[in-house]
């Protein structure tokens, strides 16, 4: 049962808050998980050398995740200070 006492507003920015702390971690956890999963089912694909480098594609793949989570945690700040954060202000007032 819902509140009375809780504005508007305020369901609107913890469900808009959910929904993209919700959605940016499923994004991680199904980049993770796919990570792991060709590791598990597949490792000899993260040997092959890229080019004729040094660098495998393990260590591609690897870096590659963890470029993409700190971009989704970057989306995440920017979402919450220039969306979040209004409807915070806009809740004080």
């Amino acid at each position: 049962m819902e509140s009375p006492l809780i504005s508007n507003e305020l369901r609107k920015l913890i469900k808009s808050s959910n929904l993209i702390s919700y959605s940016l971690s499923l994004i991680v956890l199904l980049i993770y998980f796919l990570f792991i999963s060709i590791l598990g089912f597949a490792p000899e694909l993260f040997k092959i050398y890229i080019l004729n480098t040094s660098i495998t594609i393990g260590i591609a793949l690897g870096l590659t995740t963890i470029i993409l989570s700190i971009f989704l945690t970057f989306i995440y700040v920017m979402l919450s200070n220039l969306y979040l954060d209004q409807l915070k202000k806009k809740i004080k007032k």
